[in-house]
């Protein structure tokens, strides 16, 4: 069944469970958290959907010195040619503090992917008929699992130390990332949708893979392929893609 959502395109993809910081204020979208704030907490989602990167659309600015610097920055999607990604993540709010402008500060997690059936443009703030999309569940222990799980886990490890090393060599910074990979296929799956520096419509065909499974495997190839890129080239691709500051919209 179709459910309606308020959308908020910007020129990245949100995956479930990633953290996402964002700046309001524009006054359509200060007006959209203003009702979502006054819903229950686990009702105030909204849809984030990426434009794609033929898309010459612009950045809107509020006011001088309103212009976003990083690659989260919200589109003005409203003319017809707009052309969004077909597959989305809700956002939930989770905090929100108002300041005496009137502007949000927002901190939301991704929730449940979507895919994108009608756009509403009549109004300043897009609306879309969406059909949420099911998440299977992918038992660990089955051994084709287990595998894609050990591929993956490895395949992201050696492409962040690639990476890594690249960015420690343009940073002069040699402290190691000792973070550690969850085993989980799901949430590997989506972390590794997150952190791979490609472009959009390569994350968006991870994002839109049926099961964490066909993630995993799918992620796998793309990571060794850009591991070898980079290996090969001695370049980072993207180093503005990696900026994690809080999205202006």
């Amino acid at each position: 069944m179709d459910q309606s959502l308020p959308l908020f395109p910007l020129t990245t993809a949100l995956v479930p469970g990633l953290v996402l910081p964002l700046h309001i204020f524009e006054p359509r979208y200060r007006m959209m958290v203003q009702e979502l704030l006054g819903k229950p907490e686990d009702e105030r989602e909204f849809g984030i959907v990426a434009l794609r990167e033929s898309h010459t659309l612009t950045p809107k600015q509020s006011s001088p010195g309103d212009v976003p610097d990083d690659d989260a920055s919200p589109i003005d999607p409203s003319a017809e040619d707009a052309e969004l990604y077909p597959v989305g993540v809700s956002a939930v709010i989770r905090q929100a503090e108002r300041g005496d402008d009137g502007r949000y500060d927002i901190v939301t997690i991704g929730s449940r992917r979507f895919r994108l059936e009608h756009v509403d443009r009549t109004a300043p703030l897009l609306r879309a008929s969406v059909t949420f999309l099911p998440e299977p569940e992918v038992d660990s222990e089955d051994p084709r699992v287990a595998s894609a799980v050990q591929s993956a886990m490895h395949a992201f490890d050696t492409y962040r130390s690639i990476l890594g090393g690249r960015l420690n060599e343009a940073n002069d910074d040699n402290d190691a990332d000792d973070d550690q990979v969850p085993a989980d296929p799901a949430v590997l799956s989506y972390l590794i949708t997150a952190a791979l520096v490609v472009d959009g419509s390569t994350r968006q065909e991870l994002l839109a893979a049926p099961d964490a499974l066909s993630r995993l495997r799918l992620g796998t190839r793309v990571l060794s392929s850009e591991s070898a890129l980079i290996s090969a080239f001695g370049a980072i691709p993207a180093l503005d893609l990696l900026n994690t500051t809080p999205s202006e919209n």
